[in-house]
């Protein structure tokens, strides 16, 4: 039976980092698990941490009436009003529960909000290289995405942004620390992107939104800070989960923050939104889980040793990268003798059972991204693996 033809096409140019995982599974079934050296697919390989088994334990054993049905479709009142006073001490702001809504992830969180802002062909804003998911985000809801080129070293390019808006600019989308490169955008980087977006609502009457994904906000190295977000443009939305920071995945609890200038209608948009793209509401039992878990941070020490042990590996092997400062992905640049085929080089990576996600799929073409959140172990044992491919790409 035929499917939708945007479906059809979509698949045709699906995730990059899927086919990679994909690929990994039936490596590994050919030769071993601990001979395949897996960096593709962001997938937390830590636990959650005791202090969330402990609640998750206690109130999965409590028999109270209702606690597995609907709930608001913002979600519980308590979880909101938890979650407000978190988002409050991250991005110096004063917000109630009004401000939040609970959401399946940031990728549901993201979503909701493109449902509820985006008119037919309203334009989003984003810096390559970016989490390719955006471009069928964006798409889902009849927007445009706009792409344009970093600044160096993979910062935010704001003349470009600056350049690109136009009167259909529904919003900015920004993702920090970034996926793939692991770079933090600096306080003064979003104090010009949002200087500047200020000035181009004042000159069209169309104020942006600034979107910002945020589910690495807590894994930062060497003292980085992801600098707020809510106090820096009244026009901001805040997209986050516990997927990553607290290994929680596959559970899909995330939340959208909304700074305290944003008004009624907006917030009513997202509910509605979040109703009919059919979430409903966010897991009953998982909201009630990281209400209680607001002051758990995120084991970075872990990834922190990864990072240092992914670098020694590259380093060794000659290759260039771009020093995360946080997330799990360290972006590295194929070989000059390549001629910036990032392809050709994954496929050569691939010889050597080692998997990598080629960086034409986030935009940014000549680049791999390798995510380090798998075990130590594994990342010294490539080590002769991406010498060898070295060798052999360089003929």
């Amino acid at each position: 039976m035929p499917v939708a033809r945007a479906i059809r096409d979509a698949m045709e140019n699906s995730s990059m980092i899927r086919k990679m995982f994909e690929e990994g599974l039936e490596l590994k079934k050919k030769h071993g698990a601990d001979k395949v050296f897996d960096f593709s697919l962001g997938n937390p390989d830590l636990e959650p941490p005791a202090e969330f088994r402990e609640t998750l334990l206690r109130l999965a054993a409590e028999e109270r009436a209702g606690s597995h049905g609907y709930m608001p479709n913002a979600g519980y009142p308590h979880a909101r009003e938890a979650l407000a006073r978190k988002a409050s001490r991250e991005h110096n702001v004063e917000i109630d529960g009004r401000h939040i809504v609970m959401s399946t992830g940031a990728a549901g969180a993201m979503n909701v909000i493109l449902k509820a802002i985006l008119n037919p062909d309203d334009e989003v804003i984003v810096c390559r290289p970016f989490f390719m998911e955006y471009r069928p985000y964006v798409a889902n809801h009849g927007g445009i995405l706009i792409e344009v080129p970093p600044a160096p070293r993979f910062d935010l390019n704001i003349d470009a942004i600056r350049d690109a808006l136009t009167e259909k600019t529904a919003a900015v989308l920004i993702n920090s620390p970034n996926n793939p490169t692991g770079r933090v955008y600096s306080e003064e980087t979003i104090a010009a992107l949002a200087d500047i977006m200020l000035r181009h609502g004042k000159k069209t009457g169309r104020f942006p939104y600034l979107i910002a994904d945020e589910p690495y906000r807590e894994l930062v190295y060497d003292g980085a800070v992801t600098p707020p977000v809510l106090c820096a443009y009244p026009h901001s939305l805040v997209a986050t989960s516990y997927s990553k920071n607290l290994s929680l995945a596959g559970e899909r609890i995330g939340y959208i923050a909304a700074g305290p200038q944003n008004k009624d209608t907006l917030m009513d948009a997202l509910v509605y939104a979040t109703r009919v793209l059919g979430y409903v509401n966010a897991p009953a039992l998982m909201q009630r889980c990281v209400a209680e878990l607001t002051d758990i941070k995120a084991n970075t020490a872990v990834y922190a040793a990864r990072r240092e042990a992914f670098k020694r590996t590259l380093d060794e092997a000659g290759l260039e990268y771009i020093e995360p400062e946080g997330a799990f992905y360290i972006f590295c640049k194929v070989p000059a003798e390549s001629r910036g085929d990032d392809a050709a080089f994954v496929n050569e990576l691939k010889k050597h059972l080692i998997l990598g996600v080629p960086g034409s799929g986030f935009g940014a073409p000549g680049w791999v991204r390798f995510a380090y959140c798998v075990n130590e172990e594994t990342i010294k044992a490539s080590a002769p693996a991406f010498k060898a491919a070295r060798g052999r790409f360089l003929g």
